[in-house]
């Protein structure tokens, strides 16, 4: 098997990935023209100094990655860092390396050292989006109940409207990376 390094070696840059979108492409260049980088010179000033590589296991149908991968690519291009990305069902050895609670969940963001280890794994979500989700999803009836299915998708609409235009979510997103990068390459 690859290791990640080489994974990262033969992905797609996360611009060119997003430019090849073909779902949930207007949303995720909306966020990513809504969003700025905070004024944060120790973070970004690390990110630049370390120099890290970001390998992104993601798919473009995703919601979460349609919000994270905005964000990401903002952080990137404010540190000058590169960001590549890989298709989650097309690389299922290396996804099943990350999982989330025993689930396939994307996106996930491995940092990569100057001697392409794996220092960190982030994603798929931030704790202030995890937690509107549980509690969007509570709500659900049983799987059994002739509603199910409408209000899952009315959720789902609704999730997809919050993730792009929430500017909070971009905010906890941006955190969330944030405190998991730096303590990361403050090792």
């Amino acid at each position: 098997m690859p290791t990640e390094q080489q994974y990262f070696e033969n992905a797609k840059p996360l611009t060119q990935y997003m430019d090849d979108m073909t779902t949930k492409k207007e949303e995720s260049f909306s966020i990513y023209e809504q969003f700025e980088v905070p004024a944060d010179d120790e973070f970004i000033e690390l990110l630049k100094e370390k120099a890290p590589h970001v390998l992104a296991i993601t798919e473009d149908w995703c919601g979460d990655a349609m919000m994270n991968n905005a964000i990401v690519r903002r952080i990137a291009e404010a540190a000058s860092l590169d960001v590549r990305a890989v298709y989650r069902d097309e690389n299922l050895e290396l996804m099943d390396q990350y999982l989330t609670n025993g689930g396939r969940s994307i996106p996930v963001y491995l940092l990569l050292n100057s001697d392409g280890e794996v220092i960190s794994k982030w994603g798929p979500r931030a704790e202030k989006v995890q937690q509107f989700v549980m509690e969007g999803r509570a709500k659900f009836p049983d799987k059994e109940d002739p509603t199910f299915e409408e209000v899952q998708k009315a959720f789902y609409t609704q999730m997809s409207k919050e993730f792009t235009d929430n500017k909070d979510f971009h905010l906890a997103v941006y955190e969330d990376i944030r405190n998991n990068w730096l303590q990361a390459l403050q090792k």
